[in-house]
């Protein structure tokens, strides 16, 4: 159908009608072209600045190279301790970890009826530019607990007793007075001497 209407549509059209079409579709095709150009501009355009902001957001610690790790050893004595570096990694003694050979921990070892102990990791510098951590290995001595302070019996408070009614004090009566000792009888007086008779005035009568 499509090559009758074709067909039919070249029998009848002008030389000059065809080129006319020509030069149309010709004209379309290149503003159609020039149309994808600048699509595409500005589809490129879009996609760099996309790929900027994305780049200045990004963390440039990302890029850097990782640091080196060294593998520390912790003991403790007695065994069996909890070692914590301050990074949050943990171990049971005797244990290893790996670790960041870039920076300062403390280590902290935990037991229970034990003091905590402590240790500090510091960066040391080998002769071929190498970064380790020391002291590898890390012993710690952990010491015995002192025992837990006894519990105090509760001391039951007596109620305070209640004061007694004051009463007041009745006067005492005054002390008699002793009695003064009798006195003492007097001498019956001496009896009178013998009375001395008187010469008669009369001579004694004469027998």
């Amino acid at each position: 159908m499509v090559n009758r209407v074709k067909g039919s549509l070249q029998g009848q059209l002008r030389p000059q009608d065809r080129l006319r079409i020509l030069g149309s579709g010709w004209v379309q095709s290149v503003s159609s072209a020039d149309g994808y150009r600048k699509m595409y501009r500005v589809f490129a355009i879009a996609c760099g600045v996309l790929a900027l902001a994305g780049c200045s957001s990004l963390n440039l610690d990302a890029l850097k190279p990782a640091p080196p790790m060294d593998t520390v050893r912790f003991e403790s004595d007695p065994p069996g301790a909890e070692a914590r570096v301050s990074n949050g990694q943990t171990c049971r003694t005797p244990c290893a970890l790996a670790l960041p050979a870039n920076a300062t921990y403390n280590v902290t070892f935990t037991l229970n009826g034990y003091q905590p102990g402590a240790e500090t990791l510091e960066v040391a510098s080998i002769g071929d530019n190498t970064m380790q951590l020391r002291p590898n290995p890390v012993v710690v001595q952990l010491a015995p607990a002192a025992p837990p302070p006894k519990p105090r019996k509760a001391i039951r408070k007596r109620p305070a007793a209640k004061p007694k009614p004051k009463v007041p004090k009745q006067a005492a009566p005054p002390a008699a007075k002793p009695a003064a000792p009798p006195a003492a009888a007097a001498p019956p007086p001496p009896p009178p001497p013998p009375a001395q008779a008187q010469p008669s005035p009369w001579p004694p009568a004469q027998r």
